[in-house]
């Protein structure tokens, strides 16, 4: 896919892959990479192209806003990368709050943001979602029940949407890394 003047939204883009995307999406030459994440603090730039927004991705009329607001400052998004993450231990005794906080960033964002973003897609006939999973939505991380179940959900979730909408334009890319040494990783 063609990136040159392409507007590009990364969410957990503060650090680690979001980071990494963001800085190649630059490379390419996109219109602009907008950054959201719930703490931009240690995001610096010198580039224009790239601007960082505080969003909590998990709160649906939040997130819908932020769109809003990049279409109409920016133009129409052309890619959406949902890798916002977080990373917590535990078995079947996890907590109910544990669940829906991993449930609600590893999968209901990537709900979210398709929801809001495929209606005008559709219209244009083009669009594109990199989905951040990660190797233990494909296999499982013995560590984390919550991790490993949303991560698979997410999986799901990326493959509906392409077999869903693929015959009209829409792509979809799901990225599934094992252990990368990022502040999730490292428990902070």
């Amino acid at each position: 896919m063609e990136i040159k003047n392409k507007v590009v939204v990364v969410t957990g883009g503060s650090g680690g892959i979001g980071q990494a995307l963001a800085s190649r999406f630059i490379h390419e030459n996109a219109k602009v990479v907008i950054l959201l994440d719930i703490n931009i603090d240690n995001i610096e730039s010198k580039n224009d192209n790239l601007i960082s927004k505080i969003c909590d991705v998990t709160n649906e009329k939040v997130l819908s806003r932020i769109i809003d607001e990049i279409n109409l400052q920016f133009g129409l998004i052309d890619i959406f990368c949902s890798n916002a993450g977080m990373l917590s231990l535990g078995n079947e005794q996890t907590s109910i709050e544990d669940w829906n906080n991993n449930w609600n960033l590893h999968v209901m964002s990537h709900v979210f943001a398709t929801k809001k973003l495929i209606p005008e897609m559709l219209k244009r006939g083009s669009g594109y979602f990199v989905n951040t999973s990660s190797a233990a939505g494909l296999l499982s991380h013995i560590d984390s029940v919550t991790y490993s179940t949303t991560k698979h959900a997410a999986i799901g979730f990326a493959e509906w949407i392409a077999i869903t909408y693929g015959k009209q334009g829409i792509g979809v890319s799901i990225l599934c890394p094992q252990a990368v040494e990022t502040a999730m990783t490292m428990g902070r």
